[in-house]
């Protein structure tokens, strides 16, 4: 897969301003006004074309775009396997950003039979879907795993994962999903103004570099809404943990999947809503 776009690398921890733009505030504290130096995390229109077909536009920020492209294109089931997609271009145009995508012809045709067009706003992951059927889409059942995840290796992982968001770090305005060692360890961070978008950076990245899903967890700087849970289970990542609640049908779908769902994942602090097997017990 070739590409041309000039998104960061994106590791854990590393300083990107790819994703910011420079402006000045009045920042108001104690009563009087001080104009200072600021940053505001880019957003701008990112549409993707399959063969030339116009299929979506997302609200986004334009880092790590081949990571966009192909984890948004696994997430929604457009395509079945990384090899599906042969080449990304990046077209920079006065609205805003196109990817173009040169896909599979079978994962063309069933794109088209699907005539789904999805006008989102940040990191929207449902909109302009047709049928509850497309909404509710049919999921692996993950594997049971051999391994369990210990509750100091997710609070490890909760406390590093701010400082691994430099784009959050300059502005304040930004998700971030990151993969993580079963000792806590980030491999691997990507950040979006929409958190849908970040997730898909991330699982796009993780394709990419052949890294397997089958050991380790996925952390949330966000609610697990069900399109969450999806992604997740459609990238064979078997444990998810967010910083905050779950919902009701991401849930139900996670309980269905067979995927273990994390909320208020905050240091030592966590509840388990599914497959709590996969969670170790305190000695």
């Amino acid at each position: 897969m070739t590409t041309s776009n000039g998104s960061t690398s994106g590791k854990a921890g590393e300083e990107s301003t790819a994703g910011a733009v420079a402006t000045t505030e009045w920042r108001h504290r104690d009563g009087a006004f001080t104009r200072v130096d600021a940053a505001l995390a880019v957003e701008v229109p990112i549409a993707l074309e399959y063969n030339g077909i116009s299929h979506a536009v997302m609200l986004a920020t334009p880092c790590d775009l081949e990571d966009f492209a192909l984890g948004f294109s696994l997430g929604e089931g457009i395509l079945s396997d990384a090899a599906e997609l042969y080449q990304v271009d990046v077209r920079v145009d006065a609205p805003g950003i196109t990817l173009a995508l040169e896909v599979a012809a079978g994962a063309f045709a069933a794109l088209k039979q699907r005539r789904r067009t999805l006008a989102g706003r940040t990191g929207c992951g449902i909109c302009g879907t047709e049928s509850l059927e497309q909404v509710l889409r049919p999921l692996p059942k993950l594997p049971d795993s051999n391994w369990q995840l210990s509750a100091g290796a997710l609070a490890l992982a909760s406390a590093a994962l701010s400082g691994a968001q430099p784009l959050l770090r300059q502005t304040g305005a930004t998700h971030g999903a990151a993969w993580c060692s079963l000792d806590g360890e980030l491999l691997a961070v990507r950040e979006d103004v929409g958190r849908h978008n970040a997730l898909d950076k991330l699982i796009g990245a993780l394709r990419r570099a052949r890294v397997s899903t089958d050991r380790g967890f996925a952390l949330i700087t966000s609610r697990a809404s069900v399109e969450m849970v999806q992604k997740a289970a459609t990238a064979g990542i078997s444990v998810l943990a967010a910083v905050s609640a779950p919902t009701s049908l991401a849930l139900e779908v996670a309980q269905h999947s067979k995927l273990t769902l994390i909320g208020f994942a905050r240091g030592a602090s966590f509840s388990v809503y599914t497959h709590r097997s996969r969670i170790a017990e305190m000695p």
